[in-house]
């Protein structure tokens, strides 16, 4: 959720006063770190995961599902557990925005060998039962990977039921979501209060309805008390929400990569980007909002939309005088360029900046497109802040740098080192939706890891314009995109010469595949781009195959390996549901649905208790994601382990990749 500082929030008013100084101390926090570290070589590729987890309580009596407010209470006694036993605690745990929500990651990065695949998926098994542990289970408390809850904002959706108007929820003013929901932590009800504070209104979220054979033609949504603002902003044919919640309360999972160093961070940067869209689409997971179906199946655009705190003014909505840009994006949304001086032809959209910004950060020696980029997201201002870090120290602190950089919601993010760490340059794979099991989750982050590997020692370039990446962004919601969406993608031709079986130090052969230079794109299928084309694109499982040829793994690792292909491979073929559609279609054919968009109280509690038999492994889903039966081990083999300690030197990194 970025930067949690503990503190005395400052009001909007007082926050929007040193936005200028929050800008001017933030970039040079990020020219201090950029001249220490920019020519930092020889990292190791370490990486992680994050998953966010949903509390649920089932009342099987009144056949009601409620979102749990326990999520500090589970928190603290997580923390906890992990301060107890740092040596062999499975797991971290960090707040969310939601009070039903924790977040937890691996306590150590995974490391650069093979066998490390196949230690996720045991590690979120974990990871669950450490949550269920400390749940009241008799009581129908459970934990439950949805990326969206079926009913969130509907009266009475909160466990214990809160008040909900805009008089209680003085942060918000929302009608539907009560602020008594939001995590207790300062910076979620400050970063709540000031969006709609600087954006001078509550926010506005807009999504299309479902239009079924029962569904009013046209659809009105009705209000509390007949609400004027909500009444102004609601559209025709669409369900209408004005809180934070309905976006940032929405789990997803994330990737985090440690490049070798800088220059290969801004590569990853750069060829990740196409295939976000391409993974918001087959992860697609949030078919259902405010009791309602929709006809879009992803978070995406509703969480840009519940974190937009731009003004009128900047929304072009009226002529600029107190604002300095016009900027066409929530904070919230897909990236606005590449990294890479090679990449740069392929900006093709306006970028805002602030200028200044961005000769400061190109006299102190970054390259143009990396300081276009940082010089673009400081076109914000900080929306939240705290009275105990104003006056920092920019040599030894970046809190002011990580106030923008983490209030910068993008499908990608370019972490630079943190100061006095041995931590190196980061990328963060971000689009991906939350799946309702621990296979599937593990499957989607183990791809995406993989297919960073292929990309670095295959040299491939899945380069497009960035304006066909929003095109495909906003492709990748629709629903059934998987099977009905068309999305630009890279021909990249590889022909293969030679292997390059070693991957541990993430050194690759430049010359492993012959590329056509000034290649061009072309529209495929997700099919296409996954499993092929016949005498076209060979499909991103089919490279990835070949580089599993190359690689020293071993039999469990493989075994799990090909199994979490195989789902990715049959998502994008359509033989296997994506989540959205399975949602979908179990709402549609529940006795109790009317054809009518409506998703009930009860068609909800019988999905969600579904989804948790389907969870905790007591129900088959073969629709969904097969039969598998992966060999995921929760640590090294005795084998792996010796290997390590054969290629470090280090003990202390020893024992954190173990």
């Amino acid at each position: 959720m970025g930067l949690l500082t503990l503190g005395s929030p400052l009001s909007w008013k007082d926050t929007k006063k040193f936005a200028d100084h929050v800008r001017k101390h933030g970039t040079q926090q990020l020219i201090n770190i950029y001249r220490r570290l920019k020519d930092r070589h020889g990292d190791v590729l370490k990486w992680g995961d994050e998953v966010e987890y949903m509390l649920v309580v089932m009342d099987a009596d009144n056949k009601t599902a409620r979102l749990s407010l326990k999520g500090n209470e589970v928190l603290e006694i997580l923390e906890r557990r992990e301060k107890e036993s740092p040596s062999d605690y499975p797991a971290t745990w960090r707040p969310e925005y939601g009070g039903f929500i924790v977040e937890g990651s691996p306590v150590r990065p995974y490391g650069h060998l093979m066998e490390h695949l196949n230690m996720v998926e045991a590690n979120m098994r974990l990871r669950r039962e450490e949550i269920l542990s400390v749940l009241d289970q008799e009581r129908g408390e459970t934990v439950i990977t949805f990326t969206a809850f079926p009913r969130v904002g509907c009266p009475g959706s909160t466990d214990p039921e809160v008040e909900c108007n805009p008089t209680v929820n003085t942060a918000s003013h929302s009608l539907f979501f009560p602020d008594a929901a939001i995590n207790h932590h300062p910076r979620f009800r400050t970063l709540t209060r000031n969006i709609r504070e600087r954006r001078g209104e509550k926010v506005c979220i807009n999504t299309p309805v479902f239009k079924d054979i029962n569904t009013p033609k046209p659809f009105r949504d009705t209000f509390p008390n007949d609400d004027i603002e909500a009444s102004w902003h609601a559209k025709d044919d669409h369900i209408y929400m004005d809180h934070m919640a309905f976006g940032m309360g929405c789990p997803c999972i994330q990737c985090t990569f440690q490049a070798c160093d800088l220059g290969e961070a801004l590569r990853l940067y750069d060829q990740l980007t196409p295939l976000c869209p391409i993974f918001l689409a087959l992860s697609a997971a949030a078919p259902v909002y405010r009791g309602y179906l929709v006809d879009t199946e992803c978070r995406f655009n509703i969480i840009a939309q519940s974190v937009d705190c731009r003004t009128r003014e900047e929304r072009g909505l009226e002529p600029l005088k107190n604002d300095r840009f016009v900027i066409p994006k929530s904070r919230y949304d897909s990236i606005d360029c590449y990294l890479t001086p090679e990449a740069e032809k392929y900006n093709d959209i306006d970028l805002i900046l602030d200028q200044d910004i961005c000769q400061q950060l190109q006299d102190a020696g970054m390259d143009r497109p990396l300081a276009r980029h940082f010089a673009h997201l400081f076109i914000r201002d900080p929306i939240s802040l705290f009275s105990e870090t104003i006056h920092q120290n920019d040599e030894q602190e970046t809190d002011h740098f990580e106030n923008i950089q983490s209030t910068n919601w993008q499908s990608m993010r370019f972490k630079p080192p943190p100061p006095n760490s041995t931590i190196g340059w980061r990328v963060e794979f971000r689009p991906m939706e939350a799946q309702l099991t621990d296979f599937e989750n593990a499957a989607y982050v183990v791809f995406i890891v993989l297919l960073t590997r292929v990309i670095l020692t295959y040299n491939l370039n899945f380069l497009i314009p960035i304006s066909k990446v929003d095109e495909n962004m906003q492709e990748a919601q629709k629903r059934d995109a998987v099977r009905q969406g068309l999305f630009w993608f890279s021909e990249c031709l590889p022909v293969f010469k030679k292997p390059n079986a070693d991957w541990f130090y993430s050194e690759y052969n430049d010359g492993c595949f012959e590329q056509e230079e000034d290649k061009e794109y072309t529209k495929m299928t997700i099919n296409e781009i996954i499993n092929g084309q016949a005498g076209g694109f060979q499909g991103l499982v089919s490279l990835m195959n070949s580089y599993l040829e190359t690689v020293d793994i071993d039999v469990d690792t493989r075994c799990s390996v090909q199994q979490y292909l195989m789902l990715i491979q049959k998502r994008a073929s359509g033989e296997l549901m994506t989540t959205a559609r399975w949602i979908r279609a179990f709402v549609q054919n529940h006795p109790k649905y009317k054809s009518d968009s409506v998703v009930s109280e009860e068609i909800a509690y019988d999905l969600t208790k579904v989804a948790d038999e389907i969870t905790k492994g007591v129900r088959a889903c073969p629709e969904l994601f097969g039969t598998p039966r992966t060999r995921t081990k929760v640590s090294l083999s005795s084998v792996g382990q010796k290997k390590l300690r054969k290629e470090s030197s280090d003990k202390a990194d020893i024992d954190v990749l173990i």
